[in-house]
């Protein structure tokens, strides 16, 4: 009885050879694309399951935005949509068509740095450089944040719109963003520093 069971079940099994020719016959899905990236608009074909930070980088040649864990977890990949910050990886662009994006390369302006990237340099705020653009970006947008008096998790009080910027606020809003170097103290100085010329 076991034995024409289990005959059963392999008779049900697709045959390996079968199967793997078979899953790479079909061609892969393109979508059209459309972004306002850094302030122009950009429209793309590309492969349905392409990630905003592949798209960037690969069909953009934008390859200031990094990728680094691939997973979400260090944050080299940040970039704003509609202002707020996200991880490009753990996104696909074809969810994005008609959102407006700014990377790395959109914050300087006419040639004058941004004061983030300015403070970076001026605090030593990196030093392998591979997580700067995730880090900047994410330094962005939480003085965004703030100004707009949106709490984190070690926000005293919730309720209270005027946030204290301090040290443990900055560290909090930076926690997803993963620097190997251990350049936090500068990174912190350098937030520290935009913040009170705001």
């Amino acid at each position: 009885m076991a034995l024409s069971g289990a005959v059963g079940v392999a008779a049900m099994m697709p045959d390996p050879v079968t199967a793997s020719s078979s899953v790479g016959a079909s061609a892969p899905q393109t979508v059209s694309v459309k972004l306002k990236v850094n302030g122009e608009s950009q429209s793309v074909q590309c492969d349905a399951r392409t990630t905003l930070l592949d798209f960037i980088r690969d069909h953009l040649r934008l390859t200031g935005t990094k990728k680094g864990c691939d997973h979400g977890q260090c944050g080299a990949c940040t970039v704003a949509v509609n202002g707020d910050r996200i991880n490009s990886c753990l996104s696909l662009a074809a969810m994005h068509d008609g959102d407006s994006i700014e990377t790395i390369e959109g914050l300087a302006k006419q040639g004058k740095l941004h004061p983030m990237q300015a403070a970076f340099i001026t605090h030593d705020g990196f030093q392998c450089g591979f997580c700067t653009s995730g880090q900047i970006m994410s330094a962005v947008a939480l003085l965004d944040e703030h100004a707009n008096g949106q709490p984190s998790h070690v926000t005293d009080d919730i309720a209270d719109k005027a946030i204290e910027l301090s040290d443990g606020e900055i560290r909090e809003r930076m926690s997803g963003n993963i620097c190997r170097c251990s350049a936090y103290p500068n990174i912190v100085a350098a937030i520290r520093d935009v913040a009170a010329r705001r």
